[in-house]
């Protein structure tokens, strides 16, 4: 469905409407584009504005003048390609975060996870499901950028939901990610790897992975195809994040799905934030009817064959965001804190785990310099044991995952799968039943995601 489309199985008023406004928003990404002397064709958008403000846009921003000019010098070569792993970057526009944290935001909202697996309804399972697959939206708009994890780096979370989660850097080149977590109601698992487009003052990210989740009481198994994401105003302007495009959740068991469509921003914010789309049985009859905003809430109502509301039936909200903190450095929500810190940390954290990377670490205490520095220490001593790997003819092989013969598609490229292996388990099994319940030190671990010792000593 793209923003022109009309619906070929729901064509009612509700959605008939909702087609309409997203035609009239159909060029909208486009309002606004900077004029500045040597900046000629620099799409600068404000997402609150119209098309006359671009070059007073331009002058906001987290980058100082000189620093603009800078970046922007160092950057253009690199327009229409992939600078997925192309460009180092400074530690201003990063947050105290890794990728594999923020794989783990994806867990806050899992009681709707819960709620499915309970519900007997298997189209009200995909709109509970859908739901938490919308929810992590409202954490993924933070504009500050994740540290790219080491290979081999790991992150663990615990204390939560009745959870355990594991993630792990599975590949360098390509970045790839790959997790799973599980409590009494579902699994989870995913394989992530992305694919950018630079274009200039913003970001294209296309979500080459692959995630399903299997409800444990049902056995139902389902297939998440997100949407790709757009970062704007990179180097000019105030960085804003938008998510336009289709998001389909479909059951793999019945062939029973989910599609919402996310709605591109238009002028003035028109269409900012909103979700809207169906529940379809596998004739692809639509059977609920689910609207809401990403950042605020979800609701749903039962509807008929045409996607019209059923006739003494209310919309119903299923899931709204929680309570966060104000005026926080990085935007942060309460659970992103806790992912951070060492409350959800499992007994004899694996010295591989993301909190334990000194750059992280520096970020957060406020020490930028030291996060530079440390940043660039941990990527050459990557270089160093790639370079070792290569002469001593060395693969790297993941602790907590395999690599599977699968290959699945995706419309952004075929990708290969990773699967999870049980050996995490076997371990937490392992370390839950010993007689060790010291205080974990976060002092006495030092980060080690390494597959050799200390190569600069040898």
């Amino acid at each position: 469905m793209s923003s022109g489309d009309e619906n070929p199985v729901a064509g009612g008023g509700f959605f008939s409407a909702i087609t309409s406004s997203i035609k009239g928003w159909g060029t909208a990404m486009h309002k606004s584009v900077n004029g500045l002397l040597g900046y000629e064709g620099l799409e600068v958008i404000n997402p609150e504005g119209g098309t006359e403000d671009a070059e007073a846009e331009a002058q906001r921003g987290r980058w100082k003048q000189e620093d603009r000019d800078s970046y922007w010098k160092m950057m253009n070569k690199y327009i229409g390609a992939d600078v997925t792993s192309l460009v180092t970057l400074p530690v201003i526009i990063f947050e105290p975060m890794t990728m594999l944290q923020k794989m783990a935001e994806l867990m806050e909202y899992t009681h709707l996870l819960n709620m499915a697996d309970e519900c007997e309804d298997p189209y009200m399972r995909l709109a509970y499901t859908s739901s938490w697959a919308v929810s992590v939206y409202f954490a993924y708009q933070r504009t500050w950028k994740p540290f790219n994890p080491i290979l081999g780096e790991t992150y663990e979370m615990v204390n939560h939901n009745g959870i355990t989660f594991i993630a792990e850097q599975v590949s360098h080149h390509p970045p790839m990610s790959a997790g799973h977590a599980e409590n009494e109601h579902f699994t989870y698992d995913i394989t992530s790897k992305v694919k950018t487009k630079f274009l200039g003052n913003s970001l294209e990210i296309y979500p080459v992975g692959r995630t399903r989740v299997t409800l444990k009481k049902s056995g139902t198994v389902l297939d998440l195809v997100p949407p790709p994401t757009k970062v704007n105003n990179l180097i000019f302007g105030r960085t804003w994040i938008d998510s336009p495009g289709e998001m389909i959740m479909t059951n793999l068991t019945t062939g029973d799905k989910v599609l919402l469509y996310f709605q591109p921003c238009g002028w003035f914010g028109a269409g900012r934030y909103e979700v809207d789309g169906y529940v379809y049985n596998a004739a692809e009859e639509p059977k609920i009817l689910m609207t809401g905003k990403w950042n605020e809430s979800m609701s749903f109502q039962p509807c008929d064959h045409e996607g019209e509301p059923l006739p003494g039936t209310n919309l119903k909200e299923i899931w709204r965001v929680a309570a966060t903190p104000e005026n926080d450095k990085y935007q942060y929500t309460y659970f992103a804190h806790k992912i951070n810190s060492f409350e959800t940390a499992p007994k004899k954290l694996l010295a591989s785990d993301s909190r334990l990377r000194p750059d992280r670490y520096a970020l957060a205490n406020g020490d930028m310099s030291k996060s530079g520095a440390e940043k660039a220490s941990l990527e050459e001593r990557q270089r160093e044991e790639k370079r070792n790997r290569e002469v001593n003819s060395h693969q790297f092989t993941p602790r907590w995952f395999n690599i599977s013969s699968e290959v699945s598609p995706t419309p952004w490229g075929d990708l290969e799968v990773y699967e999870y292996n049980g050996k995490y388990s076997e371990h937490r099994v392992m370390v839950d039943s010993s007689e060790v319940n010291e205080e974990l030190d976060i002092n006495s671990i030092e980060f080690n995601p390494w597959q050799y010792g200390n190569l600069s000593a040898e």
